[in-house]
């Protein structure tokens, strides 16, 4: 056979998707289609804080020198609490002009200088230890905090359980409508699983100056415990 005949008689051949597909004119196999939602818990083993300088100065390289001397600082005081600089990363840096409101009778703000902003976040297992970890930074000189991340680093464990859970689900259900409708459950035709939760938990918004820090009691944080979801969906044959 030559080589354009053979590819004419695959592109001919018909396609077999989820058992045997039903000829022209005739019933496709009885089936029973359900979803299951499946639960995991988990408690987080990471964080990923992000801390923030920022600072105002008449002019922008003032404030840039400022902000710099802090966030050494800050970086210092990070490394103390044994998180490696390969764990800290600069997340944002701006610098952008400062007004005033415009003052009675005129129209044209007035500038008061210039504000730069350096946010940076820092990954650590040190679950326990992060509301300390944020108080030590505060001291250092950050004057924001902007929030706490928890997650997994294997979250594929978690999320496999969750799947088999909802596997357990659906075959539940299913086994009581084959039940209730008088047939025998037969096997399963087609899985599909859908995104589920991701395993990213409990963000904290924080935003404290240092000036409001001074005297403050001890920053709690607790990364608690979170659930993870899947969803699936399966197919069963109707034997008979």
């Amino acid at each position: 056979m030559h080589l354009l005949s053979l590819a004419l008689a695959v592109l001919a051949a018909p396609t077999l998707l989820h058992g045997q597909q039903p000829r022209p004119g005739e019933a496709g196999p009885r089936t029973i289609r359900v979803v299951g939602t499946g639960e995991a818990q988990a408690t987080p083993d990471e964080a990923h804080v992000d801390f923030g300088v920022e600072t105002l100065a008449p002019t922008a390289k003032a404030a840039a020198d400022e902000n710099a001397r802090l966030m050494e600082q800050v970086i210092r005081a990070l490394t103390a609490a044994g998180i490696p600089r390969r764990d800290i990363e600069t997340r944002n840096y701006s610098v952008f002009p400062d007004y005033a409101p415009p003052r009675p009778g005129t129209e044209e703000p007035t500038l008061r200088g210039y504000r730069v902003t350096n946010v940076v976040t820092a990954r650590t297992e040190q679950i326990a230890g992060i509301g300390a970890l944020v108080d030590a930074v505060l001291q250092a000189g950050a004057n924001r905090v902007h929030g706490v991340r928890f997650g997994l680093k294997n979250s594929e464990t978690v999320r496999a359980e969750a799947i088999r859970n909802a596997v357990a689900k659906a075959r539940t259900d299913a086994t009581a409508i084959a039940g209730a409708l008088g047939v025998r459950l037969g096997p399963v035709l087609d899985a599909s699983t859908a995104g589920g939760t991701p395993p990213v938990f409990a963000k904290m918004e924080v935003q404290q100056m240092r000036a409001d820090f001074a005297g403050a009691a001890a920053t709690p944080i607790e990364a608690g415990e979170q659930t993870v979801t899947a969803s699936v969906t399966l197919v069963f044959a109707i034997e008979g």
